[in-house]
C-alpha cells in the first residue's frame, strides 16, 4: 500500500523553526519527485518546495526562498522540509506529495510545484506560527 505520512508540525513563535518529515511506504522514493504543498484557511493550496529524485534539483516558492530547505534521505525513504524564520503567514496545513520522476531535473520540480502535479498525497500536518 502506497502511503505518505507527514510529521513535525506544531505551534511555533514567529522567527522559530520546525522540521517537517515525509515518510514513504509501499514504494521507493528514489524514482519519485517529492513536493511540499500548503493550504492556509480560505486560500488555495500552493506549492512550497519540490525536489527531484533524478538529480536533486530543487524548486522553492518565492515566499520561502532563503528560509526553507528541502532535502531527501533515500536510505530512510524520507523527505524533509526545514523551515526557519517562520512567519505568521506560513501558518497552513502542509502536505507532501510524490510523482514519478520523468528525469527532466529542474523542469520536473518546477512543474510539480507550480501545477501541483502529483500522484500520491499525504494527509497533512498543521503548522501554526503565532505568538
Amino acid at each position: 500500500q502506497v502511503q505518505l505520512v507527514e510529521s513535525g508540525g506544531g505551534l511555533v513563535q514567529p522567527g522559530g523553526s520546525l522540521r517537517l518529515s515525509c515518510a514513504a511506504s509501499g514504494f521507493a522514493l528514489d524514482y519519485f519527485a517529492i513536493g511540499w504543498f500548503r493550504q492556509a484557511p480560505g486560500k488555495e493550496r500552493e506549492g512550497v518546495s519540490c525536489i527531484s529524485g533524478e538529480d536533486g534539483s530543487t524548486y522553492y516558492a518565492d515566499s520561502v526562498k532563503g528560509r526553507f530547505t528541502i532535502s531527501r534521505d533515500n536510505a530512510k525513504n524520507t523527505v524533509y522540509l526545514q523551515m526557519n524564520s517562520l512567519k505568521p503567514e506560513d501558518t497552513a496545513v502542509y502536505y507532501c506529495a510524490a510523482v514519478v520522476d520523468d528525469e527532466r531535473g529542474l523542469a520536473t520540480v518546477q512543474a510539480m510545484c507550480l501545477i501541483q502535479l502529483a500522484e500520491y498525497w499525504g494527509q497533512g500536518t498543521q503548522v501554526t506560527v503565532s505568538s
